[in-house]
């Protein structure tokens, strides 16, 4: 348990570092928060910074997750380790949605879940992938097929490719019941703005790509 309580621990303060803010600041001089939808997390980067450092923040936060699951699996041996195990890759997704050091405000934790997924449950995230993939094509939405892909077919896939399949669904839920938490406050914005336009797709899929605040065009003379 000792070791148990130190791999959740340090799975935490993975997903807690910043690495759009630190990337943003560090090469751009700019601060994440204020670009965009102030979402730290790879999407933001990518549509408001640059597609360079979109791809390096998304590879550092997948990476996140890689080191949060690989970490508690070379920590513990007792045979109900991936309790442990699954409890480490939850806290990497909790930190990176509300890290400590930037006052509990962070990205989606897409990036570190897909990170998670693809060492916990290797099969099921190709699965999802492929999905994703199909609606990628059909919608030409990145976001919205990695998100569908995800919540549609990782907490189902187990229940025919894991034996025991139960822990494998219970973690399953219990990170998409996190996600979707995060989600609730995007949703909710964008049924607002909906309200008035009419549009609920467009404000929902377009809640990363908003101008910064403060900055409205010149008046014609």
């Amino acid at each position: 348990m000792y070791y148990g309580v130190i791999s959740v621990a340090i799975g935490y303060l993975l997903g807690s570092i910043p690495t759009a803010y630190i990337v943003t600041r560090l090469g751009y001089g700019k601060d994440i928060r204020k670009l965009g939808g102030g979402n730290i997390g790879t999407h933001n980067v990518y549509e408001n910074v640059g597609k360079l450092p979109g791809i390096i923040v998304g590879i550092i936060d997948v990476g996140k997750g890689v080191a949060s699951v690989y970490i508690a699996l070379a920590l513990l041996v007792s045979p109900d380790y991936y309790y442990w195990v699954f409890g480490a890759g939850l806290a990497a997704v909790i930190g990176h949605i509300w890290p400590v050091f930037l006052k509990f405000r962070g990205g989606n934790g897409i990036a570190t879940s897909i990170g998670i997924l693809f060492v916990l449950m290797t099969r099921e995230s190709l699965i999802a992938l492929a999905v994703a993939i199909l609606l990628l094509v059909i919608t030409r939405n990145t976001i919205l097929s990695i998100n569908i892909g995800l919540l549609l077919t990782i907490p189902i896939a187990p229940i025919f490719l894991r034996d025991p399949w139960l822990p494998y669904l219970i973690f399953s839920l219990v990170l998409i019941m996190i996600l979707v938490s995060n989600f609730l406050p995007t949703m909710r914005s964008a049924l607002a703005k909906a309200g008035s336009k009419g549009k609920l797709t467009a404000e929902l899929l377009r809640f990363e790509q908003e101008k910064p605040p403060g900055k409205k065009g010149s008046k014609k003379k």
